[in-house]
């Protein structure tokens, strides 16, 4: 009849570690930053690991060009967050032993 119990404290504890797992994760992603950048670095883009752009770099020969600068930046701000979900999902399954946890990325 309590076998069960103990069976239930060991998840419990895992519960409450994966949980302190995950909000060290969050702090640690929140402070690492992430680049992308196109045309041979000559645009260049960093965001945050919690998805906020915090610099955008334009070389000065590339600024003539409205429309394919526009497309550069695009691209660059798309890179980095894509490098930036990719690390957090990295981290995600470090934090989580591997166990998938819908709606938490």
């Amino acid at each position: 009849m309590f076998g069960n119990l103990g069976e239930m404290a060991g998840m419990m504890k895992k519960a409450k570690d994966i949980q302190k797992n995950l909000k060290n994760m969050k702090e640690e992603m929140a402070k690492a930053e992430f680049s992308g950048s196109c045309a041979g670095g000559k645009v260049e883009a960093v965001v945050s690991g919690d998805m906020i752009v915090k610099k955008v770099k334009i070389a000065s020969e590339v600024t003539s060009d409205a429309e394919l600068l526009e497309d550069m930046v695009t691209a660059a701000v798309n890179t980095a967050i894509n490098n930036a979900k990719n690390a957090a999902q990295e981290r995600m399954n470090e934090a989580t032993g591997g166990l998938d946890i819908p709606g938490l990325f």
